[in-house]
């Protein structure tokens, strides 16, 4: 009885106590890890990557819910019917590629039907596996229908959702640990600065005649006044995203141009740990999944119909947009250096840029992380689908495609992530501070606490003052009131009577 059963009841008990020991041991390990990364963060200070780790957290107890929630609701699901003739419509693979094992556990066809009798259900060591893995099949076939998702392609469905937030996390982390990595490249240009501050007696005072267009930063970008020159500076920022995306003369200019804007007083500031501070606040936001990108979710798996090779042309987004994005961040710098030097010949001390709102799309510099937001996870999904089809169901499956379609996704998957993390994510992290605001990663961590804590106490004042005030006058009316009508009364006692 120990050998046929597949049920607990039939199951040994050292069997089911290892595998709950084994799975507990790697959640409990996982767990204790990721509580050890965050006590390291909190005890380096690094605030910013903590919260992110938070967010992985919420990500994969959402995960846990849905895994939970699909377990536990597979039977309902498998038992709701429909048609065969709606069954039939959208599949991502065609009837005749169908094949001729059947998904579960392997079982032909012909021996599934055989299987599906009802005498069959009853026997005693192998009734009870069929009866639980086919009993949504047999359900909806003695009404002549098939069920609307069954249990293996259910499971199938569990697998991918887990494969995709895990893929998502993942990548998503090593594009910003590469990107970290390139902007701590900086550190030596910021040292090299202040050094060249700290050796001049009075810098705020010292001037010297800077011609803009022979400056690096302009030269390199300012072509002219026109319409051919503004659509040659687009095709130039166009090519620069694939090289150096970041220069000396980029990083001192944007520096300079910060400082001179927000911080004027304090021309020591460090950039470089603002930049780095705004980057690790930005993590935070790009690790998780928003509900919106489950409708992207959803709306790619629609699409995943048979002959469209919908996931071929949708491995075109992201690159689409990525380069769209790259593009413009280094048209940024290029409107920057050309409305410097359509002011002015010469301008006397450092060449100072200005920042603003309007060169970005929208005025929305937040904009461009959304968009990365997006790429992200839409590359993620694009390497979480092929992994996932190449576990689950084999390099030869009708729904990975053919050849001519894997090759070029996987390439262009690749491309994106590398691109991301060597070029456009480094780009966005010091373009995104020429906006016309700064971010509260200015102010160091325990600043910034003291801040919030400074702003709630203030705002708690004024709404008690403004309570108070709202009591005065209030009783203030209901004083005067009373006293009219004390007085009206007091008037009527005095009138003489006829």
């Amino acid at each position: 009885m120990a050998g046929g059963g597949t049920t607990i009841e039939y199951t040994p008990t050292w069997v089911v106590g290892g595998v709950c020991s084994v799975i507990v041991v790697i959640s409990l390990t996982v767990e204790r890890l990721l509580h050890k990364l965050g006590k390291l963060l909190k005890k380096k200070n690094q605030r910013n990557l903590y919260e992110a780790l938070q967010k992985i957290k919420e990500e994969l107890m959402l995960l846990g819910f849905i895994s939970l929630l699909l377990t536990v609701c597979q039977g309902f699901i498998s038992k709701i019917c429909i048609p065969k003739k709606l069954a039939k419509t959208w599949l991502p693979c065609r009837e005749n590629q169908r094949t001729k094992l059947h998904p579960i556990h392997g079982i032909k066809k012909d021996d599934l039907e055989f299987l599906s009798n009802p005498s069959f259900h009853f026997h005693p060591r192998v009734g009870r596996h069929l009866l639980a893995v086919e009993s949504g099949e047999y359900y909806c076939k003695k009404q002549g229908k098939v069920p609307l998702l069954p249990e293996t392609a259910l499971h199938h469905l569990h697998i991918f959702i887990f494969v995709l937030a895990v893929s998502h996390v993942t990548f998503c982390g090593l594009t910003v640990i590469f990107g970290g990595a390139k902007i701590r490249q900086w550190r030596k240009w910021e040292e090299s600065i202040i050094e060249e501050l700290q050796a001049s007696e009075n810098p705020v005072l010292e001037r010297k005649l800077t011609n803009v267009r022979e400056h690096d930063f302009v030269k390199n970008r300012f072509l002219g006044v026109g319409k051919r020159h503004a659509i040659i500076g687009w095709m130039q920022a166009f090519c620069k995203q694939f090289f150096v995306s970041v220069n000396k003369a980029d990083y001192t200019t944007l520096r300079h141009g910060f400082v001179m804007n927000h911080c004027r007083t304090n021309p020591k500031f460090n950039f470089h740990n603002y930049v780095t501070r705004a980057f690790e606040a930005d993590f935070k936001k790009v690790v998780g999944i928003s509900w919106h990108l489950w409708v992207i979710v959803v709306i790619f798996l629609l699409a995943n119909v048979q002959d469209l090779h919908a996931y071929f042309w949708i491995s075109f987004v992201p690159l689409i947009l990525l380069i769209c994005v790259g593009t413009k961040l280094q048209h940024i710098l290029t409107q920057l250096a050309q409305d410097v030097a359509e002011k002015h010949m010469a301008v006397e001390g450092d060449l100072v840029v200005k920042p603003s709102d309007d060169h970005f799309w929208l005025h929305k510099p937040k904009l461009v992380l959304t968009l990365i937001h997006i790429i992200l996870f839409q590359n993620s999904f694009e390497l979480a689908v092929f992994f996932w089809i190449l576990v689950q169901y084999g390099f030869h499956s009708c729904i990975m495609g053919s050849v001519e379609y894997i090759i070029p996704r996987l390439v262009i998957g690749v491309f994106v992530q590398v691109l991301c993390s060597y070029s456009i994510l480094p780009l966005y992290a010091i373009v995104v501070q020429m906006g016309s605001k700064f971010k509260k990663a200015i102010f160091k961590e325990n600043i910034q606490e003291g801040l919030i804590h400074w702003a709630k106490k203030a705002r708690k004042n004024i709404e008690r003052r403004n309570r108070l005030d709202g009591n005065l006058s209030r009783s203030s009316s209901l004083a005067s009131m009373l006293s009219r009508s004390y007085s009206s009364t007091f008037s009527s006692f005095r009138k003489p009577s006829n």
